[in-house]
């Protein structure tokens, strides 16, 4: 229980005299003399004391840097460092994979490129074979022909030559027909050679 200057400056004659009369005291009620430390006074503001707790406040707080410097600030850089660490491999990593992607993707075009340009290729040769075949084809056709039309006319002129030789002779014997039926009688020779002449 806390007393208040005021009432314990008050109760004090009566308590002395009480006290003096039972001869014994209570803790926590006694007043102090006046020529000692006041009542009021809070002990951490108490002037007296403040060597002592200055002493104390540097060495705890002296431990107190000192246990941050040991123990935490290391775990913290460690930890940063792991973190640092992960975030650069990552960064790597992703470099790599980017790198590795751009190579796929420059390797799919030159691919793509070559496989045109291939493409290209393989139909410009499938159109000149097919060129040279139909050209091989035409040629061979028209050879036929040309054959074929040699062939033709060598019938044809023997065939004319061979009509040509039966006109003469048919000519002869219808012309010695017609003057035998005109005149009566005809002379071979002489038919022959109009004929002849009229070839």
């Amino acid at each position: 229980m806390f007393v208040t200057p005021a009432y314990a400056e008050e109760a004090a004659p009566a308590a002395a005299g009480d006290h003096a009369a039972q001869g014994e005291t209570h803790a926590g009620t006694e007043v102090p003399a006046e020529g000692g430390h006041g009542g009021n006074t809070f002990p951490p503001f108490d002037p007296a004391t403040f060597s002592s707790q200055l002493f104390w406040l540097v060495i705890t707080f002296g431990l107190f840097y000192i246990f941050l410097k040991k123990v935490v600030m290391p775990r913290l850089g460690g930890i940063l460092e792991v973190r640092s660490n992960r975030i650069a491999q990552d960064l790597d990593q992703a470099a790599k994979l980017k790198s590795e992607a751009d190579a796929a993707v420059a390797a799919y075009e030159q691919e793509l490129a070559e496989a045109k340009a291939n493409a290209n290729t393989i139909g410009q040769k499938s159109r000149d074979e097919a060129k040279a075949e139909a050209e091989t084809a035409r040629k061979s056709v028209e050879a036929g022909l040309e054959k074929k039309l040699a062939e033709a006319e060598e019938r044809i002129t023997a065939i004319k030559t061979s009509a040509m030789k039966d006109v003469g002779s048919i000519a002869e014997t219808t012309a010695s027909a017609i003057l035998e039926s005109l005149v009566g009688k005809a002379d071979k020779a002489e038919v022959a050679a109009a004929v002849k002449a009229a070839r």
